[in-house]
């Protein structure tokens, strides 16, 4: 029995709260970095948590942060050399001036890129790109439309397969100690499921306005994209041993870190040695407003933790257990969406790992929890803008290139589009279970 104390949860509460309206609302354009940061000092000083608590966190997530900028740091020396635009341009191409064609291969370019470079990636760097390819076939702002809102959504949607592919996949498979070679065997069939899904759900709701020619003649040749073709070449070979890299890592026991940090390491000495490559702005451009965010937040949900949070949603997973491992799969994976939805996925996968944990469930309900929480921290987040951190940036890159999505378009889009594939993602890990 967990006595609650009422200043813990008061305070937790408020300072939880207060820091999201910071990060949505931006007063005095204040960063994200900085309101998370507001938010975990506010709980230092209150304290709902300490620097033991610190710590504990930083031994949490210390593997997924240093992974994450390494994965976006290649991703940007890939994309100045022009590799997503080659890529792009050549699906483009490939689509052969049919806009229906070309909506699929750009929700599959989105879940490569994604799978392989993390959800910031295809969020940040492939759909500027799609973005001015569509431009540059001069289609109207509905036709634009679809393309844009698909890369968005694909980026979550298809970032389960790899525990590289998403944030929250490394920091709950290293909570549970669950090697890169076991994620991938039990996360890609609901990765198949998920990409399925979600590309029958986007079509099904964006083709009235997907065009159904274009002149593929308005586009420039995909070699034309490449500004370093010996270091173009070469990345694919680097990148095939870095993903060798990540299947050795649980047999080498050693975690996933040191082999994307490495490779990055090496990219960054052939982007130093490119001519097509400026290092300056491939470190600046590096996502170092995301660590100080998922540090700042990782502490404030922490508090709610200490308030008993975990002992409110652990008892709730532990009661879903009785309906066997359906019941567990489909409740927390449910649960986990739209706690994302409110409070974000990267809180909400140490919160509700931290729950899973203090349920103390059976071994062989354990693991299809823990994936289910996974992968509801991957889907759930567009169903609000504020999911997800790689949403609202997506949402800012957007916004300066003209194209504002309102909150209320946003929602309904979001949640008609990820109820569904939600529910299909979360069957596939049912049936690649039995």
């Amino acid at each position: 029995m967990v006595h609650y104390n009422l200043y813990l949860v008061i305070s937790s509460l408020a300072i939880f709260l207060l820091t999201l309206f910071l990060i949505v609302k931006k007063p005095r354009n204040i960063g994200i970095g900085y309101s998370a940061i507001i938010g975990a000092v506010l709980a230092l000083f209150s304290r709902v948590v300490t620097w033991g608590d610190f710590v504990k966190v930083w031994g949490i997530v210390w593997d997924a942060t240093f992974t994450f900028v390494a994965i976006i740091i290649i991703s940007i020396i890939l994309d100045e050399i022009g590799f997503f635009e080659w890529a792009a341009l050549h699906i483009a191409r490939f689509a052969g001036g049919s806009g229906r064609k070309m909506f699929v291969f750009v929700i599959l370019l989105g879940a490569g890129v994604s799978a392989f470079f993390a959800n910031d990636g295809a969020a940040l760097i492939v759909t500027p790109i799609i973005y001015e390819k569509v431009r540059a076939l001069k289609f109207k702002r509905k036709n634009i439309l679809p393309f844009v809102m698909a890369g968005g959504f694909i980026a979550d949607s298809s970032s389960i397969p790899f525990k590289i592919s998403n944030l929250v996949n490394i920091v709950s498979a290293d909570y549970f100690k669950i090697g890169f070679f076991t994620y991938f065997i039990h996360m890609f069939i609901p990765f198949i499921f998920s990409v399925g899904a979600s590309t029958l759900v986007l079509y099904i709701f964006f083709r009235k306005d997907i065009p159904l020619k274009y002149d593929v003649g308005l586009l420039k040749l995909p070699r034309e994209a490449i500004k370093d073709l010996r270091l173009f070449n070469f990345s694919f070979l680097i990148l095939a041993f870095l993903l060798l890299g990540y299947f050795l890592s649980e047999f080498l026991n050693l975690p996933v870190s040191v082999f994307a940090v490495s490779f990055s390491l090496f990219f960054i000495y052939l982007g130093h040695r490119s001519p097509a490559v400026d290092l300056v702005s491939v470190i600046k451009n590096a996502p170092w407003s995301i660590v100080i965010f998922s540090l700042g937040m990782y502490m404030v949900v922490f508090g709610l933790k200490n308030a008993g949070l975990t002992y409110l949603l652990g008892n709730l997973i532990s009661e879903s257990s009785r309906y066997g491992s359906p019941g567990i799969i489909f409740f927390t994976g449910y649960l986990a969406a739209f706690t994302s939805s409110v409070m974000n996925n990267m809180p909400t996968v140490m919160i509700n790992s931290l729950a899973i944990h203090a349920s103390h469930l059976k071994s062989v309900l354990l693991r299809p929890s823990v994936f289910a929480n996974v992968i509801g921290c991957d889907l759930g987040p567009k169903i609000t803008p504020i999911g997800s951190l790689a949403t609202l940036l997506w949402l800012h890159v957007l916004e300066k290139k003209g194209i504002k999505i309102g909150w209320g378009y946003y929602f309904k889009v979001g949640i008609i589009l990820t109820i569904p594939v939600l529910f299909f993602t979360l069957l596939g890990l049912w049936l690649g279970l039995l």
